[in-house]
């Protein structure tokens, strides 16, 4: 109901999503474990309901799902329109040919934008206003590589096709152009790598 406009109906927008999510257990499994990271790592979330029902991130992050979908089929105008649709309401811009892993939280989720080759791994948390952007001077894959259990603080803006590796931290405000590797705590603006 939230997406649904009229150039979007509610009726077209729900038959599209029940048909995807029934026929994609990858979806499936994804949301669940999306549930289960919000409930678990995000201390305002009181029930899976409370979740499912009405955070902007988590909703943001399925609708994504479905674009992805729609956009790795060729439907690219539908795609587009659910991309439009979500970030007018939830404020999340996230492209629908950027890949995001299972078990994501974006807590918060207001001025997230996530670019079209972009890759978030699974388990990571991405606070408000994070951007995971282009430098403006490239083009083709031109986007951050995000590991498995990475954590961006708010503000965060990781910008080009770096990688960020597994279980890394980046603190709020941080502005990262350079690969971050494994395990490591990055802050500031350029970010530099703490002990």
């Amino acid at each position: 109901m939230k997406l649904s406009h009229p150039s979007l109906p509610i009726d077209t927008l729900s038959q599209l999503f029940i048909t995807i999510l029934g026929d994609d257990h990858g979806i499936q499994t994804a949301i669940r474990d999306d549930l289960r990271a919000a409930r678990e790592r995000d201390p305002s979330c009181i029930s899976y309901v409370h979740c499912l029902l009405h955070f902007k991130g988590f909703l943001a992050c399925q609708a994504h799902r479905i674009a992805h979908k729609l956009w790795s089929q060729g439907r690219s105008s539908m795609a587009l329109l659910i991309q439009s649709r979500v970030s007018e309401v939830f404020a999340v811009d996230i492209h629908p040919a950027a890949r995001i892993g299972r078990g994501t939280l974006i807590d918060h989720a207001t001025g997230v934008v996530i670019g079209e080759t972009a890759v978030v791994g699974d388990n990571v948390t991405i606070l408000h206003n994070v951007t995971l952007g282009g430098t403006g001077k490239v083009s083709g894959d031109r986007h951050p590589k995000i590991g498995d259990g990475v954590l961006l603080g708010a503000g965060t803006k990781v910008l080009g096709n770096i990688r960020i590796g597994e279980e890394t931290k980046i603190g709020a405000g941080s502005v990262v152009l350079k690969e971050v590797p494994p395990g490591s705590t990055a802050v500031g603006n350029p970010a530099r790598l703490i002990k």
